[in-house]
């Protein structure tokens, strides 16, 4: 009979509200946003009524109802998918309560028949939902909950039963219009897929990193591997993957989704840099966010290596942060063994792409190490790759239209100048790498008003001062190898001295208050910057090379004063203390014998007063 197969009306109706829902609501007026969605819920609630009626017959008892309880599962499959389609269109329409309830209704309705091939697909996607909106809410237990039942239900079916099962629409199809098995296989994947990606989310929230990572990373290979996914997107999200693997030292994983970001985003047409006479507005706005896009996997790349040889260092350096060459030896050795049983895991992990990406994936990889750089030649080729992306993220984030990220990239590029010289043995093409980073800090300091980039400013004031600090201690260090100081290592000392004190008075400056005064109590933010910073003036007063007794007097003063404000100001308050530890010490014991020595020089002075 006819109206038993629900006829082709219910098909009609069932396809007109998704029409509704799916279609005609993006035209819907500013006015009445919802207008095609309610239109759409009036016939789902329709076909609920009529559904319904048969759903129930399933009860009845007399010789007809036998006929129509073989039918049963059936008839209560289609109500589950109605129930869905409703809880879906009232969350859609901002309605909450009523949405979760008939989510929740589809899952009681369906909850004796979810390993059926009717109903499995609909009440996992009816657990997805839910777990969505309780996301929503910030209910992340009650969301991991349902989330955590779609994905056993799945692994519980495709292990017992494993046939693929009905999509939701094919419910209310005729039985020619239904999708062949293969075509059912992809989107019952595409389903488990989005449930692996909502648990991702609520993992992080959950601060559950590392299976946050584990699903995001499943999901990320899943869309690959169906091909069901926006490039861009897709693109973003597995950069934005390698930054978790990067702070875990997990440098293989972290190349491996920047390689595979690159590589999909390179899909995606229209990322040229120059605009067209032609171009439409809408085109030139797309152009823009595509760019955007892509030097912000470029950030990612930058990070990358950055990372790479921040951490190498870490490794590698002796207790006054010099190169221990046994130390070097050591992690040679250790990298050679690690790197072997890595690329051994490395066929096990999780890996991107099928035949058409993976060879393309691959060579993107091959182009920067995941092992740490253990000399200067492997240093560079790292940093040369790190520079590479500098550029490139440059040429969208300019410092007209960018300030802040622009201001990022330039000091990520600094510190990819400092990384390396720390590998760089020759002490002068250190002092020129460091030389290099002054520069480009400089150039964007200078174009900077603190009235409006105030804590930028301060960044950039600190940095400087510390880079001229650095080459400083360099030109000393080489200073001291010399038999004899000319004039030229003596001005070229003293100019980097009264530099470095110069940036560093300017920051100190920036913390002062309305009325030019230091405050009693500094922000936990800035405490240690400003307590490092007044301990190295001191230090680069007593540095600085003069032959006249009256002004060495007046440094050792500034030496002196500036090691008994870091001493007085951790004594009044002792949280500084604990962050000052390494150097306290050394600034009480100066305080301590700097006036004996000025006593000295001052007895000097005497006869030629």
């Amino acid at each position: 009979m006819a109206a038993e197969g629900g006829g082709p009306e219910l098909g009609l109706r069932y396809s007109r509200a998704l029409s509704l829902s799916e279609v005609e609501s993006k035209q819907d007026p500013e006015t009445e946003p919802y207008r095609s969605k309610y239109a759409a819920r009036e016939l789902l609630k329709e076909l609920k009524a009529a559904v319904g009626q048969w759903a129930q017959a399933g009860d009845l008892e007399d010789e007809r109802a036998q006929e129509r309880r073989s039918q049963h599962g059936h008839w209560l499959e289609k109500l589950g998918v109605l129930e869905l389609q409703l809880g879906i269109n009232h969350t859609e329409t901002e309605e909450l309560s009523a949405g979760e309830e008939h989510l929740a209704k589809c899952v009681r309705v369906l909850e004796p028949l979810k390993l059926r091939p009717g109903a499995v697909s609909v009440f996992i996607q009816a657990e997805n939902q839910l777990g969505i909106l309780w996301a929503g809410l910030e209910e992340m237990e009650k969301a991991q909950t349902y989330l955590e039942d779609a994905e056993a239900l799945y692994n519980q079916y495709t292990k017992e039963i494993g046939t693929p099962p009905l999509d939701t629409h094919e419910h209310f199809m005729a039985e020619e219009e239904r999708l062949s098995e293969q075509e059912r296989h992809k989107r019952f994947e595409k389903v488990y897929t989005h449930t692996l990606y909502y648990l991702a989310q609520v993992y992080k929230h959950l601060d559950m990193n590392e299976k946050a990572a584990w699903y995001c990373h499943t999901t990320l290979q899943r869309q690959l591997q169906f091909t069901r996914y926006n490039p861009v997107e897709w693109a973003i999200n597995a950069a934005t993957l390698s930054q978790y693997y990067i702070t875990k030292q997990r440098y293989m994983e972290g190349r491996l989704c920047l390689a595979a970001s690159s590589v999909i985003f390179n899909q995606v047409g229209g990322v040229a840099s120059e605009s067209s006479a032609e171009e439409s507005e809408e085109e030139r706005d797309r152009r823009d966010q595509l760019q955007q896009k892509k030097a912000e996997i470029a950030r990612c790349w930058i990070k990358y290596c950055l990372n790479l040889l921040q951490d190498a260092r870490r490794l590698l350096e002796d207790d006054i942060g010099e190169l221990d060459w046994d130390r070097q030896e050591e992690l040679k050795i250790q990298l050679r063994k690690e790197e072997e049983e890595k690329e051994q895991g490395r066929k096990s992990a999780v890996l991107f792409g099928s035949s058409d990406t993976f060879d393309l994936i691959q060579s993107v990889e091959e182009k920067v190490s995941y092992t740490y750089p253990v000399d200067f030649a492997e240093a560079r080729e790292v940093f040369m790759v790190g520079q590479n992306y500098v550029q490139e993220a440059k040429e969208f984030f300019q410092l007209d239209a960018h300030v802040t990220d622009h201001i990022e990239v330039v000091q990520d590029h600094s510190a990819l100048f400092k990384a390396l010289a720390f590998f760089e043995e020759d002490q002068e093409r250190r002092c020129k790498m460091h030389k290099r980073r002054i520069d480009m800090l400089d150039t964007v300091y200078t174009e900077l008003n603190p009235q409006y980039y105030l804590l930028v400013c301060r960044q950039l004031q600190f940095e400087i001062g510390d880079t001229y600090y650095e080459m400083m201690e360099l030109k000393v260090s080489i200073a001291n190898r010399l038999d004899e100081l000319d004039s030229h290592n003596i001005k070229k000392i003293n100019h980097l001295a009264q530099s470095a004190i110069a940036y560093y008075n300017l920051f100190l400056d920036s913390l002062k208050n309305s009325e030019k005064k230091f405050p009693e109590r500094l922000d936990a933010d800035v405490v240690r910057p400003a307590l490092v910073a007044k301990f190295r003036i001191g230090w680069l007063y007593s540095k600085v090379i003069t032959s006249e007794l009256k002004t060495q007097l007046e440094n050792m003063q500034q030496s002196v004063d500036c090691y008994r404000f870091v001493v007085d100001y951790c004594e009044s308050q002792p949280e500084a203390a604990k962050v000052m530890e390494p150097e306290l010490e050394l600034c009480a014991e100066m305080a301590t014998l700097l006036p004996a020595r000025m006593e000295k020089v001052r007895a000097k002075l005497v006869p030629f007063d």
